[in-house]
């Protein structure tokens, strides 16, 4: 599949860290001390091989780097760009507690699994016997993805059909162009259909539920989650095309259709989610940006070198500040605030006589998704709690037995490694609980 970055969004979004050099990487992998049961492999949710990966790069065994990379996460190329690897598998290097930097995991991690497909590596299928049994992957994200290859390296046909007409998931679609370019993911996309993955681009319904429930001997959910929950304040519905939805804005430049965003931008949030539009929206060219929450800097869901990330970009903040009404004007919108205290409870309190107004171009709401209730509870059997797709944590398996799920559908909307470990899990539940059933038959 070919998809090509606009040459002004490519120059508008540099990568935010550089690809490391062969030189470079042989240097940086030479400094790993190789620990034994290292923590770096207990901090990744896909348990990579982290010292055999990084000595095979310091052998000048690239190529065998990146298989192992890949054995273990399939999407691990992808991974090494977005990952909090501050928190994973850099975060559990022990030479923080020797006062050294830790290893570059996230950057050698990149540098094998780019040059692997740059030399036109593939992945290889393990030798097996192909199976008859088939399964539906629901969703082109990451979990599906993960879960569509294993099951192939087990010998299964995998379907994995999209409502999108690009595969990836946020990979393609949501994550910010400087972390990663949907190329890229599209690149991981044609990996896996090399293994004999079949796709198709149709939106599933409850009829088509019960379809492929027919047809398939299993079926996996990882339909992530819906659109961002909306903007609930006053005379919003004035505003129009102002109000510009966080993922919409990231997807419409990622793929070549952007949207107006204006010169004074206002993001509502203080996800990941908000900090990549904030940012985005400032390298697009807006000359103001003001990321506004409700609660405190020290309550932020992004991470903190996010969040450092963009006041590097120039991102301004409003703290304690809640958003009541949008009215449009002669000259763009006006985003009417009060300012909140916040109880011990974590109760908000509107503070009287603190109303202000903030004229801009675009208010970008990055407040969460919403979970896809309306197909999800049409699911025969499939149980929901809090939102999410209740499973066996162990399996993948919810409580019908034929369906299976994972990523964001289930985990709220972590990681993207998060939703790679969930998608292998399920492919091994779903290939144990076929062959026992193959095997009750054959008894």
């Amino acid at each position: 599949m070919e998809f090509a970055t606009s040459p002004e969004i490519a120059q508008c979004f540099p990568d935010l860290h550089p690809a490391m050099d062969a030189r470079a990487a042989v240097v940086e992998a030479n400094r790993c001390l190789n620990c034994f049961d290292a923590p770096c492999m207990g901090a990744c949710p896909t348990h990579i091989d982290v010292p055999g990966f990084i000595r095979k790069i310091a052998a000048g065994n690239v190529s065998g780097s990146a298989r192992t990379i890949l054995d273990a996460n399939v999407l691990g190329a992808s991974c090494s760009r977005v990952c909090p690897v501050e928190v994973l598998c850099e975060g559990a290097c022990v030479l923080h507690g020797k006062h050294q930097k830790p290893i570059e995991i996230g950057r050698l991690q990149r540098f094998a699994t780019e040059t692997f497909y740059d030399a036109g590596g593939r992945l290889a299928l393990r030798q097996r016997d192909e199976r008859t049994q088939r399964i539906a992957c629901i969703g082109a994200g990451p979990a599906s993805l993960a879960c569509a290859a294993e099951l192939r390296q087990q010998g299964f046909q995998v379907h994995v059909i999209d409502r999108r007409p690009l595969p990836g998931g946020l990979n393609t679609y949501g994550v910010a162009e400087y972390k990663l370019r949907a190329a890229d993911s599209l690149r991981e996309v044609e990996m896996v259909r090399g293994l004999g993955v079949e796709f198709e681009t149709r939106d599933v319904d409850a009829a088509s539920l019960e379809e492929l429930e027919r047809e398939y001997d299993a079926v996996f959910l990882g339909v992530g989650l819906g659109a961002m929950h909306r903007l609930e304040v006053a005379d919003a519905h004035t505003a129009g095309a102002g109000i510009i939805d966080a993922l919409k804005f990231i997807a419409a430049y990622k793929t070549g259709t952007p949207l107006s965003i204006g010169r004074r931008v206002v993001v509502i949030g203080a996800g990941n989610t908000a900090i990549d539009a904030a940012c985005a929206a400032k390298r697009l060219g807006a000359e103001t940006v003001t990321l506004v929450y409700r609660r405190q800097r020290e309550n932020i869901p992004a991470f903190d070198f996010e969040y450092d990330h963009a006041l590097r970009e120039g991102v301004e903040f409003l703290w304690a500040t809640l958003p009541t009404a949008i009215t449009a004007n002669d000259t763009g919108l006006v985003l009417t605030c009060v300012a909140v205290t916040q109880d011990a409870n974590g109760h908000l309190t509107s503070q009287p006589g603190s109303e202000f107004t903030i004229e801009c171009d675009a208010v970008v709401p990055a407040i969460g998704q919403s979970p896809l209730l309306e197909l999800l509870s049409q699911v025969r059997g499939v149980t929901m709690q809090r939102g999410r797709v209740a499973i066996d944590r162990a399996t993948g398996q919810t409580a019908n037995p034929k369906y299976f799920a994972g990523g964001d559908c289930v985990n709220d909307g972590r990681e993207v490694v998060d939703a790679v470990a969930d998608g292998k899990r399920a492919a091994l539940g779903i290939a144990d609980w076929l062959l026992a059933r193959m095997e009750e038959h054959s008894g």
